[in-house]
């Protein structure tokens, strides 16, 4: 999800025409993309801690969000034709509920049969078993993963994005401060994710709530639900995720 996509802001950008007038608007940009792309943000950083090394986690934010402003900015200028290619949306859509649903069947799977915090990042001394293609992955395969994450998450987006504003700089100039927020947000997610033990899920179901809302734009536009309702069902699930702290994670976080 995008500043630039809400319909309510269109009126307000749309009516800075001079740079001038658009770079008093920056400041509120950056705080509505880092708002507004915290379902995207929570997914990147589950993703990348399944590099366990924290420089590495950082090195694939860094590749895989590079590569990701390269594929928006394509998508950006291709948005046209993109948005009358059904079949790309469609597997936008399935990868992100496929996301969603594998991912939270892996917590369930390590909750009920590993005895482990799901995908907490721990090593115990034996491994609980994780659900199928699911493991650990090399630096390569994460940086992948991360792009083709957020490409899909940018179909919704730009989508909404273009609807509202066919200036193609102020799309792209929000795509490109969508992908820096995004750097920010997934760094501060993958801590916070060890601290809270129910944001990961959380992250996720709003992962699959994109994905819905793909297929519903898709196959049944009426029934696409309005902008406010989805952040405010992102904001209760965010509000779930944050209200229950890891006790195992407290200690480990004020030692050093």
């Amino acid at each position: 999800m995008e500043a630039e996509s809400i319909p309510s802001l269109s009126p307000l950008i749309e009516s800075a025409d001079q740079w001038g007038e658009l770079l008093l608007l920056l400041p509120l940009l950056v705080a509505l993309e880092a708002v507004l792309s915290a379902d995207n943000a929570i997914a990147l950083a589950a993703l990348s801690r399944q590099l366990k090394d924290p420089r590495q986690q950082g090195q694939a934010l860094n590749l895989g969000l590079g590569l990701a402003l390269l594929f928006r900015l394509l998508l950006i200028a291709a948005a046209r034709w993109v948005l009358d290619f059904w079949p790309l949306q469609l597997l936008a859509a399935a990868y992100l509920l496929w996301l969603c649903l594998s991912n939270l069947q892996q917590r369930w799977f390590a909750a009920s049969g590993g005895g482990g915090a799901p995908a907490s990042g721990e090593a115990d001394g034996a491994e609980a078993p994780a659900a199928p293609g699911l493991q650990a992955k090399g630096l390569g395969s994460v940086v992948a993963t991360l792009a083709l994450t957020d490409l899909a998450f940018s179909l919704d987006s730009v989508a909404a994005a273009v609807a509202v504003s066919d200036n193609l700089w102020l799309v792209m100039a929000g795509g490109v401060i969508g992908v820096v927020a995004l750097r920010f947000t997934a760094a501060l997610f993958i801590r916070w994710l060890d601290q809270f033990r129910h944001l990961e899920a959380a992250g996720y179901l709003a992962v699959g709530l994109v994905g819905i809302r793909l297929l519903l734009r898709l196959g049944a536009p009426q029934l696409v639900p309005p902008e406010w309702a989805l952040l405010a069902l992102v904001g209760l699930l965010f509000a779930w995720g944050f209200s229950s702290r890891n006790a195992e994670a407290q200690p480990e976080e004020v030692s050093p």
